[in-house]
Parts: C-alpha cells; structure tokens; sequence
C-alpha cells in the first residue's frame, strides 16, 4: 500500500512540476512515507530525518532550499512530535491527505521565504475521499498495484491500522475498471489489488445508483474483462471476509493467479480470540478446503504473530501444527511488540523478549522448510514467468511465477514484460533459476498462428 501511495504522491507532485530524481542531494523536496506496523517505527523515521537535515543544510548553504516531509502512518499517529522532535521537517500529511500536497508544498516554499517556526500538518480524514482529487495513474512496470479498498473496521487487539487509516472504504466498481484500464493500456500486465482488508471489498457498482453494492468477487469477474490484463492477484486478505462467491472466483476467473495471501496470526483459538481475529482455527481449515475443492493448485501465503499476552507453549505448538498441515509456501512473521494505543499492549501476561525470539526462530525454521521444500518440487516443471525486470547479470531477465517465486534466467531483451514459458532448473530457499522451454514456446507460438489463420478464413 506505501508502494502504491508513493507512486500516487509522485503523480500529484507533477502537477507542480516535480519529478523523481535518485540522488538526495539533488532533490527540492525529500518525502519519507512510513508505516506504522512494526515496532521502533518512529524511531527509525528519526535517525533517518536526521540524515535528510545534514542534505538540507548543505544544500541551504549552496543556497538551495530543500522541503522536507514526512507521510503515511507514522506522520498519521506522531503529529506535531515531529516538529518537536525534527523542527526542519516542513510537512506532515497522512496517508488520506497526499491529494493535498501540492497546496501544501506551495504553503512550505512561502514559509520558508517568511521562516515561520511551525510546519504545514495535515493528518485529517477528509469526507470527501482521495481518490476523487487523485490525477489518472501511471503503470510503472508490467506489475502494477491498484488501491481498491482502504481502512479498517476489524479492531484486532495487535494493530494500529484502523487509528492511522481510517475505516474502511471501498472505491466504486467503475472508477477501480476505469483506473484499471488505464494501467493496462499503459503497459501493465499484472494487477495487484490492494487493501487493508481488500477482500471486505464493497463498492458500488456505479455510482450513479447509489446502494448498489459488489464484493470482491464480482470486481475480479469484471476486471478479467479487459483486453490485455493477464495475471491479477490481491492483497492483503482476512479469513472473516472469505466469502463463497469470492472463493468461486478463483475457480472462474482464469487470470486469478493460485497463491491468496491470507493471514492467520495464530493457529491457537485462545490466542485469536485474544487478538479479537474474530474467526477460529477450524474457519481457516475450512476456508482453505474450500479453496483446494475449486483449485487444486491453489497455495497459501501468511502473516503470523509469536510472543501475543497469554500466548502459552500449547499455543504456539498449535501455530506449528496448523504450518505443518498447510505448508505456507511463503509467509511474514513477526514477535509481537506493543503498538501504542492498542488493546494488547496493555494486556497482562507480556511474554519475555526471550521466549518470543525463541519461538519465532523455531516457526521461521519450519516456514523456511515448507518454502524450501514447495521451491524443491518445482524443480524440472514449466512454469509460466511473467519477466518484468533486468537481473544484476548481463543478459539475465527476472520475474514472478504464478505462485510469486522469483525466476532468474538468461533470456533475449525482448522477452521483458512477455509471459514466457520456463523450465526451472535449479533453486535457492527463495528463488529459483530457470531456462526458457523453447519447445513449448514454439508450440504456443504455431498454435496462435493457427488460431489467427482459423479466424481470418472465418
């Protein structure tokens, strides 16, 4: 999600007549966006506004003036702290309020010509939504991320998400298509759809009868219409809002690549019930049932939390049992740290740095297996790899397969940004190496041929 609202931001800066440069010591304006879910997040925003300070004097000196600003979730929760903290820092916006930014570089170039003590803040929730000021997004690859939810109303005990984004809120059916369209014509193949919780998707399906809601399920269905858009996947998912016409959907639509991204936190009902995940072990079981029952090859991703208030040895013996059944084939894990202002974080029965560091190397142990091993019986299989970047080797092309995998192989430049079929051949714990199956491609490449011929005598 920062991924996208950095491009976005980019996007609106434009209009003001910016541009991305690489080189910080170049830059009129230096933006650090953050995120809030991990712990010692504000601190090390600090120790990096610190190294933007250094760039932003010696650029004054040559007399530059340089704005400094700091986004997202953290800019959200700390506020002013910020300009106590860093004074120099000009602009503070949340994550709903970068639409904005060009008024508020605006008010920082006047203000700094005044030298006026406090900075521009801006960390509202607006009524009116983001996306209805947001210029036309630009793809910035053949992969290309598509917001189309934001917020969240779930409350886990864990998370500061719903205090820095908001509730939740879907975009409507026909501004995501019309976005959506725009991507593919300007190069995307792939479309990741994002959202805090994506699959409580509920946009109206046009905005000119309002009340007439759709799920997710039905903006997969309609998205998969667009001419040219051959992968799309969506993140970030909650087992509570996986409906059966969602989980259908993976059975109908084509494009809809097999590897879901579902959460679990836990694999003990205490633990969950704690963090107020508001589904149980048993629901996840069956939900990935359900999903196998439609496609077999579905796959499984993850986020788990070791180290919850409470968390017991039997509690985390039935997060390694639920790994061992599922075999996440890649997953995020974390020790739980106290999040300020949450519920757990004043729960009792804190468990010990040491217990949790523990655990957590013993469940990254077992995840690392599961990855490894699913890595291990690719291997001499044909793959579909969507190449959407340049590898660090001359003449290597990387890219992703249907399961997220990363493919190495040597291949011509113009296989960048095309679905190729390869054999992988080798792999490490986390990616994998393989050679273009040039058979398979040519067969490919015969049958379309056909098919054009067929079509043309038609």
């Amino acid at each position: 999600m920062n991924v996208y609202d950095s491009d976005r931001m980019i996007d609106v800066l434009a209009s003001v007549g910016y541009s991305v440069t690489e080189k910080p010591n170049n830059a009129d304006m230096l933006i650090i966006n953050t995120c809030h879910i991990r712990e010692q997040a504000s601190e090390k925003l600090f120790s990096e506004l610190g190294r933007l300070r250094n760039i932003k004097i010696e650029r004054q000196n040559a007399g530059k003036p340089t704005i400094i600003a700091v986004a997202g979730c953290v800019a959200q929760a700390a506020g002013d702290e910020i300009f106590n903290r860093a004074p120099y820092v000009d602009i503070v916006l949340g994550p709903q309020t970068y639409h904005r930014l060009p008024e508020m570089v605006l008010q920082a170039i006047e203000r700094n010509k005044k030298t006026v003590d406090k900075g521009i803040i801006d960390v509202e929730f607006p009524i009116k939504t983001k996306f209805e000021f947001l210029p036309n997004a630009a793809a910035k690859g053949f992969s290309a991320f598509l917001s189309v939810q934001e917020g969240c109303n779930k409350f886990c005990t864990f998370c500061v998400v719903p205090y820095t984004r908001g509730p939740e809120y879907s975009r409507p059916v026909e501004d995501i298509i019309f976005e959506a369209n725009n991507l593919v014509r300007n190069g995307a193949k792939e479309l990741i759809l994002l959202g805090q919780n994506v699959n409580a998707y509920h946009g109206e399906k046009t905005k000119s009868q309002p009340g007439t809601e759709a799920g997710l399920g039905y903006l997969l269905r309609a998205l998969a219409e667009i001419g040219g858009l051959e992968r799309m996947r969506y993140i970030t998912s909650h087992p509570v809002d996986m409906d059966d016409d969602l989980i259908a959907a993976h059975r109908e639509v084509s494009i809809l690549m097999p590897l879901l991204h579902l959460p679990v936190q836990s694999g003990s009902n205490h633990v969950l019930k704690k963090m107020n995940r508001r589904h149980k072990i048993e629901d996840y079981y069956r939900i990935s049932e359900k999903l196998l029952a439609q496609r077999s090859d579905t796959r499984f991703s993850s986020d788990f939390i070791v180290g919850f208030p409470g968390e017991s040895d039997e509690d985390f013996e039935d997060t390694l049992k639920l790994v061992r059944q599922i075999k996440f084939i890649q997953s995020y894990s974390f020790k739980y740290s106290k999040r300020p202002g949450t519920p757990g974080a004043l729960m009792e029965n804190q468990i010990s740095e040491k217990i949790k560091s523990e655990r957590l190397d013993a469940l990254q142990g077992l995840l690392k297996d599961c990855q490894t091993n699913f890595n291990q019986d690719s291997l001499n299989t044909v793959v579909p790899v969507l190449f959407d970047r340049r590898g660090k080797e001359n003449g290597q092309l990387v890219g992703r397969s249907p399961f997220m995998q990363p493919v190495h192989v040597t291949a011509p430049e113009h296989y960048l940004g095309q679905i190729v079929n390869v054999k992988l051949v080798n792999t490490t714990s986390t990616s994998l190496g393989g050679e273009i199956d040039f058979k398979s491609e040519l067969e490919q490449e015969t049958y379309n041929t056909d098919s054009n011929f067929e079509n043309s005598q038609i």
